[in-house]
């Protein structure tokens, strides 16, 4: 009985090994995330921190500045949360090669690795988080994707000693974005005609069956969605 338990335990950590996702995974997906061109200038984002049981225990907006040297790639940060707290993070990254990057910061500890393929890009890193008046080391484990609407979904699983002990959830978007000089997917849906948009399941009834109404209007006897 003990040996089957192990050999099951085993067996369900194995699945879970195989099962982590890669960055491998997402090449030759597009639009492809080249992470010195979309963070060149001004970019803005908002996120939510989420505890391990889903509650919500923070929201924030960033104001981003990117400039771009050919080598090196420096974000400024500028947060402010909404119980009025301001912080500000400076990021350096350095491309490294095709698909790596490696970032520091202030409150990271060493250097962060980055690795891309595609629309996708995960960063490993372990960072000082300030709670309070005291200071945790934690681990990030942290993934973006770039949409077709040019929008970046950022999503970071946050852990202490293999832990997780939140997730920080965050949209990046780019000023063409808002302005709507980008094309949204959404866009063209919206700019269609309604009739063209949803199929009509309404019933086609001829005008000899149609009843008028007192207010010299048609009404038809089945006019209505099947």
């Amino acid at each position: 009985m003990i040996l089957n338990t192990i050999a099951t335990i085993c067996m369900l950590a194995f699945l879970v090994g195989c099962s982590q996702m890669k960055p491998t995974d997402f090449q030759g997906t597009s639009p492809k995330l080249v992470l010195e061109k979309y963070f060149l200038g001004k970019t803005q984002a908002s996120g939510i921190f989420e505890d391990r049981f889903g509650n919500l225990r923070r929201q924030f907006v960033v104001d981003i500045t990117g400039t771009w040297d050919g080598e090196e790639l420096i974000l400024d940060e500028r947060f402010k949360y909404n119980d009025g707290e301001l912080d500000r993070r400076m990021w350096y990254i350095r491309k490294t090669g095709p698909n790596t990057y490696t970032g520091s910061a202030a409150d990271v500890v060493g250097l962060a690795e980055g690795e891309a393929y595609g629309n996708a890009i995960n960063w490993r890193y372990d960072l000082n988080l300030k709670v309070g008046a005291r200071t945790f080391r934690v681990h990030f484990n942290d993934w973006m994707y770039l949409l077709p609407s040019g929008i970046l979904l950022n999503k970071a699983r946050v852990s202490k000693l293999g832990v997780e002990i939140g997730t920080v959830t965050l949209a990046f978007t780019k000023e063409n974005i808002r302005s709507g000089a980008v094309n949204h997917p959404l866009n063209e849906w919206i700019s269609t005609p309604e009739t063209l948009r949803v199929p009509s399941q309404r019933k086609v009834i001829s005008h000899r069956s149609s009843k008028r109404h007192p207010n010299n209007r048609y009404v038809q006897p089945h006019d209505h969605l099947s």
